[in-house]
């Protein structure tokens, strides 16, 4: 795929899926994508398997003719984070355009995506996603806290977007690989994502929104599911804090010498995060805001102690001298 943005041709896309042993999933995500409404010779499909235990090629081989160039990469299991930057290596669209294999997005995903890099094809974009899983609380609570952060940190008037998660996240390809793509150093589903979108903001560039560009998360969670997945955004939070120092030479004082200091947010923030499951309630919605708002909190408790204990951790490597340079 060439450059045809002097041409007045649609943008051409590459469709980046990272998985590890989640074939059913990846199957109806892989669905999902064969109803997609653009021209066919405009995107491709790459699905990076991050290392599964058993091959995925027999889920992928029955999308080979219903899907644009699709292809199956292999890599040894090192995390999402450079199994997004494989599947960006061998793309060749314009665009990279990442989700996840539990997603599905919507049949306009990439006209709506398309639409927005036309306008500002520079910028990185963020889509909407829905949670498909009505019935599951714990995913309905896990999507209510992306919804408030996309509205705290992206609000209008508030300088331009900060954050947007990589189940649905779509930067040009060249913009991608100058500043060298997901750092690798995060082998967890967790802040990988947020330190993208910061060091693509300290460049210089910019990210917007695109709200019709819609995936539908499919991803069912129990009670101790909800929790690890906040204790390891926990963790991440703390490296991510712990690199983004480090890069703005506080490395002495919060880097990979010293010890972090967690970063707060205002009280307007906690505040607005207890109450947002009120304020966001439909007439008619069959879970109670008050079992969403305590989910919120309680998820802000698995992080926080996510953060300490990755802090503890990591201090018993530095003084033991390991010098690790993985993060969880």
């Amino acid at each position: 795929m060439t450059d045809t943005r002097q041409t007045g041709a649609p943008p051409t896309f590459s469709v980046i899926i990272p998985t590890y042993d989640r074939p059913a999933q990846l199957a109806v995500c892989l669905e999902s994508l064969t109803r997609i409404d653009y021209p066919p010779d405009r995107w491709q499909v790459i699905v990076v398997d991050d290392g599964s235990p058993g091959p995925l090629e027999t889920v992928v081989t029955p999308f080979r003719d219903r899907l644009p160039r699709l292809t199956l990469l292999w890599q040894e299991n090192a995390g999402p984070a450079r199994a997004r930057n494989t599947g960006a290596a061998h793309a060749d669209g314009e665009f990279l355009a990442f989700t996840d294999d539990d997603c599905a997005p919507d049949r306009g995903w990439l006209r709506a995506l398309a639409a927005a890099a036309q306008e500002t094809p520079e910028q990185g974009i963020g889509g909407r996603t829905v949670n498909a899983l009505l019935d599951d609380v714990y995913a309905g609570a896990s999507q209510l806290l992306i919804d408030f952060l996309y509205d705290y940190y992206n609000r209008p008037g508030a300088g331009g977007a900060r954050f947007f998660a990589s189940n649905n996240l779509c930067f040009p390809a060249a913009g991608f690989q100058e500043i060298g793509g997901f750092d690798v150093r995060y082998q967890r589903a967790a802040a990988e994502d947020r330190g993208l979108c910061d060091r693509w903001l300290a460049g210089g560039r910019q990210l917007r929104s695109a709200e019709d560009a819609v995936v539908h998360h499919h991803h069912a969670m129990r009670l101790r599911d909800f929790w690890r997945q906040h204790f390891h955004y926990g963790a991440g939070a703390y490296h991510f804090h712990r690199l983004r120092a480090a890069t703005s030479g506080q490395g002495a004082a919060a880097g990979w010498g010293g010890r972090s200091r967690p970063r707060l947010e205002p009280p307007v923030f906690y505040l607005g995060l207890m109450t947002y499951a009120f304020r966001t309630a439909e007439s008619g919605s069959r879970r109670s805001p008050l079992l969403l708002a305590a989910l919120m909190g309680l998820s802000q408790v698995a992080t926080a102690a996510g953060y300490f204990a990755e802090r503890s951790r990591t201090d018993r490597f530095r003084r033991a001298g390991t010098g690790e340079e993985s993060v969880a």
